[in-house]
């Protein structure tokens, strides 16, 4: 039952709901209760009352000879009379149920067998439309052929009625003028209950637009600090997106500056006077080149900010390693013809055990992708020791694990820089390959993104030149 309908939720009322609820639905029950309890307690001093009266009035009966003798003293009568707040009826029977005194429609008690001596039986009945009480008491006759006489005083329940109304109003009413004190309390209770909120509101709208840091969990109840904890959550996610975002800004600003600084220069070159046609022809190759290395910049420059994005990873589905590896190579030899450079995969097929491994397909071919073009970028290639670069897919489907390897004959990468040549636009020093600098780490990246390691290490340890393997190593997620 909602005590308060609203057009929205609303944490406050919802506990106000559940507090008050049940508290005004025990108040017909609280007065269920209390009316029994003071019925109970009105009848107790009538009853003992009754009791002793037609204990008294049983003294005043006789039996001589079989006969049974009832008169009634001054003091009897005054038992016996009745007053503006009820009634009282007597009945004196004899053993074989005969009227002697009293009156006649007063109902005999609804028991085979009658108790011993001086036990008073009291039971409910009615008298000329009127509820009474009724004490019956049996007298013995003194003679086992005589059966005992049967004495009955009732009275009618006016007063028991309104001493139990009395006891009513005097437990209730206290209970009606208490009730908007306990709703007023529980009030104020949950206003100052629910106050951290408003002061955790009141930090967070005082805070300056760039300030990320995490909320203060110390200051706010226990209740309060899961939801804390995931406010501070979501602050460090934002804050790695925006370190991310600017981070890709300035990487884009610099390494887009030197080409379009190059266009510019010899597009003002083969504007100059005086320019012959060979000149020109120069420049417009030099424009040429400048364009192909700024889009490819772009290029990996979108690729690693994709990569970043957790977004990317909700869009997981089953993937063959095998046969993303294979469209690659097969999209790469062109471009390893044009540099004679002996391009192939050694691995397994696509389709075979073991190769399938969860995760983004459009990111691990970039993966793959940009090992793939590192070796050749990265590979020398002449008639007296062509250029050889390797792919391969290796599955183990016992151990569910599998490995996407690029091997070259290059001259490989120094000790020192295996873990450098990871960060973003970092160059080995005297290599004059041309490239961004940002394909390992867009592979790290990918890598990250689905629980995979990027090993490097020497291809032929102990010759030269040493080439280079890179090695990724996928192993599945354990169960939960």
């Amino acid at each position: 039952m909602k005590l308060f309908q609203r057009a929205q939720r609303s944490l406050f009322g919802e506990i106000l709901d559940w507090m008050l609820t049940p508290l005004l639905l025990l108040v017909p029950v609280s007065i269920g209760v209390t009316w029994l309890v003071a019925q109970g307690i009105a009848n107790a001093p009538f009853d003992r009352a009754l009791e002793h009266n037609v204990k008294v009035l049983a003294e005043l009966v006789t039996v001589k000879a079989g006969q049974t003798h009832f008169v009634l003293s001054q003091s009897a009568r005054e038992i016996l009379r009745a007053d503006d707040a009820g009634h009282i009826y007597y009945q004196l029977l004899d053993g074989h149920g005969t009227l002697l005194h009293g009156e006649r429609d007063l109902p005999q008690p609804n028991v085979d067998d009658p108790p011993g001596t001086n036990v008073v039986l009291l039971h409910n009945s009615t008298v000329h439309g009127q509820p009474v009480r009724v004490a019956s008491l049996w007298i013995p006759s003194g003679s086992e052929e005589v059966p005992p006489s049967l004495l009955q005083l009732a009275e009618t329940r006016e007063k028991q009625a309104v001493l139990a109304t009395e006891i009513i109003k005097g437990v209730l009413l206290p209970q009606f003028a208490i009730l908007p004190l306990a709703v007023l309390l529980i009030w104020l209770a949950l206003v100052r209950g629910i106050k951290p909120l408003s002061v955790v509101e009141a930090r967070i709208r005082e805070r300056r637009p760039g300030d990320l840091s995490p909320l203060d969990e110390s200051s706010v109840p226990l209740e309060v600090v899961p939801l804390v904890s995931s406010v501070n959550e979501l602050l460090d996610k934002l804050n790695d997106s925006i370190f991310t975002q600017k981070r890709f800004l300035a990487d884009a600003a610099h390494q887009l500056k030197t080409p379009l600084a190059g266009l510019r220069m010899q597009a003002d070159l083969a504007q100059r006077e005086g320019a012959n046609a060979d000149e020109l022809k120069q420049s417009l190759k030099q424009i040429g080149r400048a364009s192909v290395r700024a889009t490819h910049t772009v290029n990996q420059l979108l690729s690693l900010a994709r990569a970043e994005g957790t977004s990317a990873m909700t869009h997981c589905q089953p993937c063959d390693l095998a046969r993303l590896t294979i469209e690659v190579v097969r999209e790469a030899v062109p471009r390893a013809i044009e540099k004679r450079i002996d391009l192939g995969y050694d691995g397994v097929q696509a389709g075979a055990p073991g190769v399938m491994v969860d995760g983004n397909p459009t990111l691990l071919k970039e993966l793959v992708r940009n090992l793939v073009d590192n070796a050749l970028n990265y590979t020398p290639s002449t008639p007296e020791r062509p250029g050889v670069v390797t792919a391969r897919v290796l599955a183990d489907p016992f151990g569910h694990v599998q490995l996407v390897q690029v091997e070259d004959n290059g001259p490989g990468i120094a000790e020192a820089d295996r873990e450098l040549v990871f960060e973003p636009f970092y160059r080995v020093l005297g290599n004059e390959a041309d490239g961004s600098g940002l394909g390992l780490p867009i592979v790290r990246e990918i890598a990250n993104q689905h629980r995979a390691r990027v090993k490097l290490e020497d291809a032929h340890p102990g010759k030269h030149p040493p080439g280079a393997l890179f090695t990724v190593r996928f192993e599945e997620a354990p169960s939960e």
